[in-house]
């Protein structure tokens, strides 16, 4: 009887020795029926806990900041995937699957097209390539949403909008302010910018950043004797959340990072035979994080 057990855990599980189970395993003889059984029961026992063999999928994840894709990863294993982290695209597509987040541009869209392997989009979304499928927040919902929240505090005061741009699109945020409040001024600058356009601008009143490194924009402010009325973000990394139960942040907009990494690495693998079933169709809904709801 062919097996892939070791004798002693046979041995073990039928409890007997290992010699009688030697025995029955080499049709020896000299055994009862009954022992003849008890082996026979205790290997296909074995056989029913043993895990079905599943391979190991080696996925590229290229984004801007790997490291909360990192921590999503390892505090939630997606099976069969063993991820790793190239520094870029050009150095990725060796691997059986790519997760990538980049911009919408010709040469990436090129780029993609001349990988022979799955690619998974990941926040931002690459519609014209041969990407298989697309994860992450809706901009434009997650834009409208934030334009709501700052109208809601500035109400029927008078005031600019300082918007931090980074990698999101805040065409969202803009088309709702322009609703909203038309006569309502936005202010657009770079990260490293912020603290000239305060200077220059002294009606600022409000924040809305789509960039990392909101504790900088913090700094500006107090650095310049100022004072801002609301201030909302994205993302709810370890700055972000810090600031929050400061109350340096109004709001952040949150998204859930686990649930989209889960559902990338589910389309490679479906896209590689080693899954069925459908992928969800909507973005994961925006979530407002507020000092009063953050976790501890």
């Amino acid at each position: 009887m062919k097996h892939p057990h070791r004798i002693r855990e046979i041995a073990e599980r039928a409890g007997l020795s290992p010699a009688t189970v030697d025995r029955v395993l080499h049709e020896r003889g000299g055994v009862r029926e009954s022992t003849v059984r008890r082996v026979h029961h205790a290997i296909a026992a074995l056989n029913a806990q043993e895990p079905p063999y599943q391979p190991t999928i080696t996925v590229d994840v290229v984004v801007p900041r790997p490291e909360p894709v990192r921590t999503a990863l390892t505090a939630e294993p997606p099976p069969m995937i063993r991820p790793r982290f190239p520094h870029d695209l050009a150095a990725a597509g060796h691997a059986q699957g790519l997760i990538l987040d980049a911009p919408d541009t010709p040469e990436v869209v090129e780029a993609v097209g001349r990988l022979d392997i799955p690619v998974v989009t990941l926040g931002r979304d690459l519609p014209s390539s041969k990407r298989v499928a697309h994860f992450g927040p809706d901009d434009v919902e997650a834009g409208a949403t934030a334009a709501y929240l700052v109208e809601q505090w500035l109400a029927d005061r008078a005031g600019d909008v300082l918007v931090v741009r980074g990698d999101r699109s805040d065409s969202g945020f803009r088309a709702e302010m322009r609703s909203r409040a038309p006569n309502r001024r936005l202010l657009t600058v770079a990260l490293p910018e912020v603290r000239r356009a305060l200077a220059a601008n002294p009606s600022v009143r409000a924040v809305y950043s789509t960039t990392s490194g909101n504790a900088e924009v913090v700094e500006a402010f107090a650095a310049e004797r100022r004072r801002y009325d609301v201030f909302v973000a994205h993302d709810l990394d370890d700055e972000n959340a810090g600031l929050l139960r400061l109350g340096k942040l109004s709001a952040v907009l949150n998204h859930d990072l686990r649930s989209d990494l889960r559902n990338a690495c589910r389309a490679v693998l479906r896209e590689l035979g080693l899954l069925s079933g459908p992928l969800p169709e909507t973005p994961a809904a925006v979530q407002v994080i507020t000092p009063m709801n953050i976790s501890a």
